[in-house]
């Protein structure tokens, strides 16, 4: 039996078990590391992993966020300021990482389109792993959000709450081709038509909701409530200086420059080509005046204003090129109270857009501009007139104006 066996191993351990316990025991000690690293890397994996997705998820929502402000009209800083905002919102955090906007998209399919890209970076933390490295493990998401102009709009009111702010009333009767009515007020009568009046359009569009008394002919299936505001188009058109000396309306043809004690025209007057300044009193087109002027942008500066006459014929259109190109009428930022009344006779055209951004304008007339290219782009809007109006203006240097603008995420 030898002598590790029999009586011999009841009371003395056999050698060799010995060095099996002891090897199993070196074995288990060296090995104990690796099984615990290789258990702690599995984690470790599900942890990045789920942090790329959560990662992945704040970038998708910064981009929307950006793309909003974009929508708005933001300018570059307020869009980045936004991203930024939505991502530390959303759990990101500016101690252990980095964030890029950039709009339009730096790379990508959609480099020359209307879209806000976000790329997010991030280092996470290492737990088991440490033992084996400490180099830092990073993570980047990626998102872009397309914006898409779903319709043109010719009528635009900007008041963001204003109750009517769009307001078609009378014996009004408005036919808008290829082109919507869109207004960016929230409240629930935004866009209210009443009375007898009449509207025909591509689509009603509101960021609040929409009143109407009658039946509305649209091209859309039902109109668009609780929709995107739309950007004012001209935010970025500057204001006119004032020049000296000022200019004397008592004439009969009459030169670009300022009119200081305002504009008021009777008789025959022609308007050259030219930016018109007006400031001290309104711009008015008195009873059966005949005015007429091509390639003229009149700027109405402080509370300054707009009034015609029904008898008045008023014949006028903007540029077609530079700075003020397809803006017929512009009225001062700064003045928040004026309120702009557009009449005159049937033969009358005005052919531009009639942009006043904090302003209101009652239209009354029963015209627009040569083949229908009228745009009118105010605070609030009033129509009681009778006119057809079409979008497709650009051949006049008239900008087309986004409604309906809608976000996506495409990447």
């Amino acid at each position: 039996m030898g002598w590790c066996g029999g009586t011999f191993r009841r009371f003395f351990s056999c050698p060799r078990r010995i060095g099996e316990s002891g090897n199993v025991a070196i074995i288990f000690a060296l090995s104990l590391p690796i099984v615990v690293g290789g258990a702690g890397l599995g984690v470790e994996t599900s942890y990045w992993y789920y942090s790329s997705l959560k990662l992945q998820a704040v970038a998708d929502a910064a981009a929307y966020a950006g793309a909003l402000e974009k929508v708005s009209g933001s300018d570059k800083p307020t869009i980045v300021s936004a991203a930024t905002l939505s991502a530390i919102t959303n759990g990101w955090g500016p101690s252990t990482g980095t964030i890029e906007v950039f709009t339009p998209p730096s790379s990508g399919p959609n480099v020359a389109k209307k879209a806000v890209e976000v790329v997010v970076h991030q280092t996470l933390d290492r737990f088991f792993t440490s033992i084996f490295s400490q180099s830092a493990v990073g993570a980047q998401a990626r998102a872009v959000a397309l914006i898409t102009d779903a319709s043109k709009a010719c009528v635009l009111a900007l008041n963001p709450s204003a109750s009517r702010a769009a307001l078609f009333s009378g014996s009004s009767n408005l036919k808008l081709t290829g082109c919507s009515v869109m207004s960016d007020s929230i409240a629930a009568d935004a866009l209210k038509l009443q009375g007898s009046a009449s509207l025909e359009a591509d689509c009603l569009i509101s960021a609040g909701g929409v009143s109407l008394s009658n039946v509305v002919k649209t091209v859309c299936a039902n109109p668009l409530t609780q929709a995107l505001p739309a950007a004012d188009p001209f935010a970025d058109l500057p204001a006119p200086p004032a020049t000296n000396p000022c200019q004397n309306d008592n004439r009969s043809t009459l030169g670009p420059g300022t009119y200081c004690k305002g504009l008021s025209l009777s008789g025959s007057v022609t308007l050259s080509p030219g930016v018109y300044v007006v400031e001290g009193g309104d711009f008015k087109a008195n009873a059966n005046a005949n005015i007429s002027g091509d390639g003229v942008i009149i700027y109405l500066a402080g509370s300054s204003g707009v009034s015609m006459n029904g008898t008045a014929s008023v014949k006028l259109s903007a540029p077609t090129s530079g700075t003020y190109s397809g803006v017929l009428f512009y009225g001062d930022r700064a003045n928040l109270a004026e309120s702009n009344t557009f009449n005159g006779t049937a033969d009358s055209l005005l052919t531009g857009a009639l942009y006043f951004p904090t302003q209101e304008v009652k239209y009354l007339g029963n015209f627009s501009g040569q083949g229908g290219c009228t745009q009118v782009v105010a605070d609030t809007i009033e129509w009681s007139g009778a006119t057809s109006i079409k979008q497709d203006c650009t051949s006049l240097g008239m900008r087309e104006i986004p409604a309906a603008q809608s976000v996506q995420l495409v990447e």
